[in-house]
């Protein structure tokens, strides 16, 4: 692929590219490579189930004024397009990989 078909992205570690067509980022692709645990993706169920949890966490923080309305209602858009169907191919992560990270040796400097 042409670097036309990535983004570059940023962090403690350095950069990478990322592919165009996807909607996660830098370090998903990172979990995605370091960790090939199983093959195993999120079942729909669990999906749906963090996707309450994040949708009513964003009303809360709206009503609240923890959030600007205009951010908690992207989270609840965002959160209910995923719940209708939409963008379910983006959940790609072992579901053993348990969201342990990478080591970064910058961050005990």
């Amino acid at each position: 692929m042409s670097d036309l078909n990535y983004r570059l992205e940023k962090d403690s570690m350095g950069e990478k590219q990322i592919p165009q067509d996807v909607y996660y980022g830098i370090q998903t692709v990172r979990a995605i490579a370091n960790f090939p645990i199983s093959g195993i993706k999120p079942l729909p169920a669990y999906v749906d189930a963090c996707l309450l949890i994040k949708k009513a966490a964003a009303i809360t923080n709206g009503e609240l004024g923890c959030i600007a309305p205009e951010v908690s209602g992207a989270i609840v858009q965002a959160a209910d397009e995923i719940l209708q169907g939409s963008l379910r191919d983006q959940f790609v992560v072992d579901v053993y990989q348990a969201g342990a990270g990478d080591f970064s040796p910058y961050e005990c400097e």
